[in-house]
Order: structure tokens, then C-alpha cells, then sequence
């Protein structure tokens, strides 16, 4: 029996020209974790810090007095978490139904009210809706949903048209049922493109909301509005501040979530 033999030198060469497996990209680094809320957390204690110092007039203090801030605050954290549930359980839904063949025929007519919705003046459609329903949160609510479905629906839909046929073929072919497709393959696939569409609608919503004073809605608006209508820049000062941060870390757990929930097939290798 003959042995084969190869020179060290050639073994060599080929592991030179075969280039490195590339490394797992770090879902999560510390940078991403901390700079942001510390960010936030600095310019909310130079903030409250300012307050404390502040010299505020009678009419300043009365509009901060009573636990207003901590109020207006929860009010509006209350909104956007409730609104963008509707969302989702309304959004996510219908771009699965409308990716399905029997309803893809009603995609660009879903599409086109879902533009309308949020082409609208967010100002001009609350109005609309406290002539139709009154005042109160429940016009506000259904306001901020109108305004945000559109990037939940038309990332849903375009994510899951997006995936590759050929692999809803394999899946079909080693038996699994359409609903079975749907949650093992394409689901997952398509998981980046949805989330991005609801950090969008998040932010939003919490953008959204501060509207939700001009329908008795409540939320951080009342300290804007309040500001604007006395002259008190103090209070606007703090009402846009306190919304601006809500948003931002609102965007960073959002961040957070696409990094996570996103499957780490997908992930782009370095």
C-alpha cells in the first residue's frame, strides 16, 4: 500500500491563503449600554439642579406645585406605552395577513390609508377626533395610533417580502405546515426590518403625545403649553427637556431590543 506524502511547506501556503473565520460580532458593548442614559442622567441633574436654584414667580411655582412634573410625566409614558401596543397588535397582524396570497391584492390600499393617516397634521386629526369623540385620552390615543401605524405596517410587509423564496420552498418541502413557515421562517427573518419600524413608531409616539394636551389628553404638552401661554420660559424649558429625554432613551431601548431580539444568524459579520 502506497502512502501519500505532502511537503510541510505547502500545508503552509495553504493556511496562509485561507483567510480567518470571521469573529462574532459583539451584540453588545459597554459604550452602547451606558453613554446614552449617562448622557441623559447629566442633563437631567443639571436641570433639576437649575430648578432647585431657580428664582420662579408665583405663577411658575403654582404650575410645578402638586406633583405636576411627576404627572404630566407618567401621563405621557402612559400614552406611548398604550399606543404603541395598539400598534403592534393592529400593525404587525395586518402585514402578515396582507403578505398572504389571498389578500396581497389590498396591499397598496392598506398602505395608501396608513400614508394618509400619518401624511394628516397630527393637530388637524386630534381636532377631527375631539369633534367626533370628545375630549379625553381616548382621542388622543386613537390619534397617536392613526400616526404611527405606517412604519410598523410597511416594514412588516417589506420584510417579509424580502425573504428568499427558495428557503419558503425548503420549508414547505421537509413538511411544514403554512403556519409553521410562518413563525420558524419567516418571522425570524423579517424580525430586523419590523423592529426598526416599531423604534420608529416609538419615537413617534412619544413625539406625538405632547399633542395630546390640545384634546384633554394630558401628558408633558400641559408644561409646554403651560409655558407658551404664560411666558414662563422656565416651565417650556422643562417640558421640552423632559421630552426630548424620554424620546432619546425611549430610541436607546429600542437600540437595545434590535440587538437582542434580532436572530444572530442575521448579523453582520466584520
Amino acid at each position: 500500500m502506497g502512502l501519500a506524502f505532502r511537503d510541510d511547506g505547502e500545508d503552509a501556503a495553504e493556511r496562509e491563503a485561507t483567510p480567518p473565520a470571521p469573529k462574532e460580532p459583539r451584540r453588545l458593548t459597554w459604550q452602547k449600554l451606558t453613554f446614552l442614559p449617562a448622557l441623559v442622567a447629566v442633563v437631567l441633574l443639571i436641570t433639576w439642579l437649575w430648578f432647585r436654584n431657580a428664582d420662579l414667580d408665583t405663577i411658575s411655582k403654582n404650575a410645578l406645585s402638586g406633583g405636576q412634573v411627576w404627572k404630566d410625566l407618567k401621563q405621557h409614558i402612559e400614552l406611548t406605552v398604550i399606543s404603541t401596543f395598539f400598534v403592534l397588535i393592529i400593525a404587525i397582524p395586518l402585514g402578515i395577513l396582507l403578505t398572504r396570497r389571498m389578500f396581497r391584492k389590498a396591499t397598496p390600499f392598506a398602505l395608501a390609508l396608513a400614508n394618509m393617516g400619518q401624511a394628516t397634521p397630527a393637530i388637524g386629526l386630534l381636532a377631527l377626533l375631539v369633534i367626533w369623540l370628545g375630549t379625553g385620552q381616548r382621542s388622543a390615543l386613537i390619534g397617536i395610533i392613526i400616526y404611527a401605524i405606517l412604519p410598523v405596517l410597511s416594514n412588516t410587509i417589506a420584510g417579509l417580502k424580502a425573504n428568499d423564496p427558495t428557503l419558503m420552498e425548503a420549508a414547505r418541502g421537509i413538511g411544514m405546515s403554512p403556519a409553521m413557515v410562518l413563525a420558524r421562517v419567516e418571522l425570524p427573518l423579517a424580525v430586523p426590518l419590523i423592529l426598526a419600524g416599531v423604534r420608529t413608531a416609538l419615537v413617534l409616539n412619544v413625539g406625538t403625545a405632547t399633542l395630546a394636551v390640545f384634546g384633554g389628553g394630558g401628558g408633558l404638552g400641559t408644561l409646554i403649553q403651560a409655558g407658551i401661554t404664560n411666558q414662563r420660559m422656565p416651565i417650556l424649558l422643562l417640558g421640552s427637556i423632559l421630552t426630548i429625554a424620554l424620546a432619546l432613551l425611549v430610541d436607546w431601548l429600542a437600540s437595545l431590543a434590535e440587538v437582542l431580539l434580532s436572530p444572530r444568524g442575521l448579523e453582520a459579520r466584520t
